[in-house]
């Protein structure tokens, strides 16, 4: 809570404002602990603090929208239209960050970003390594055909990835092009993929709960 604000003034005077920054808050503040941290990274022109706070209580966001003018991106665990509606309605965020593979496909999320651009919110799509280079796709198809395109993340994959997707976009200089091949754009080979079983895994997330701290 201390060191967060005094890194973001270190960066902005040592580099200047030629450039964006975001934070990701993991789901980790309470509510007032949310709008404190908003408030003193105001100064700082952040892009958009990421989950603050957990999402399960839409309301929760009321709380932090009053104490800060910060732009507020969430949506990683939302699943339907019925999770962020509230939300969106009441302009409790700035962008949403359903990626298509969670948000109930293309259909689903398109209403859910036509929904957010009626009342001002922008997309930020989840593009973490976890979502394949189709479900990337996915993302990329939706954001060249929306009027609230905001953002679009993308992380990057192992090596071993592109031993099984064969992508026919690109991302130079900041920008995804694609060459035009029908469909997502993505060949998958799923003889490579045997090679490479799935391996559950938890991400090493701690999410505020009942006033405690726990592992997810």
């Amino acid at each position: 809570m201390d060191f967060l604000p005094e890194l973001i003034r270190a960066t902005r005077d040592e580099l200047g404002y030629g450039f964006e920054l975001l934070h990701d808050g993991h789901h980790r503040l309470s509510p007032s602990q949310a709008g404190w941290m908003g408030r003193r990274l105001e100064p700082y022109r952040m892009f958009w603090l990421e989950d603050p706070t957990p999402e399960e209580d839409q309301r929760a966001f009321a709380t932090v929208r009053s104490l800060t003018s910060c732009p507020i991106a969430v949506g990683e665990v939302w699943n339907s239209v019925h999770d962020c509606q509230h939300a969106i309605t009441e302009r409790l965020i700035d962008y949403i960050r359903i990626p298509v593979t969670h948000g109930g496909g293309l259909t689903h999320l398109r209403q859910i970003l036509a929904l957010a651009d009626v009342y001002g919110v922008r997309s930020g799509l989840q593009g973490a390594s976890d979502i394949s280079p189709i479900g990337q796709a996915a993302n990329f198809a939706l954001d060249w055909t929306i009027p609230n395109f905001g953002m679009q993340e993308y992380m990057g994959y192992p090596e071993d990835t592109w031993r099984v997707f064969t992508p026919h976009y690109r991302l130079e200089g900041g920008v995804i092009t694609l060459d035009g091949t029908p469909g997502l754009g993505v060949e998958f080979d799923e003889e490579a993929a045997a090679r490479y079983p799935y391996e559950p895994r938890s991400l090493p997330v701690n999410r505020l709960r009942d006033g405690g701290m726990y592992d997810w």
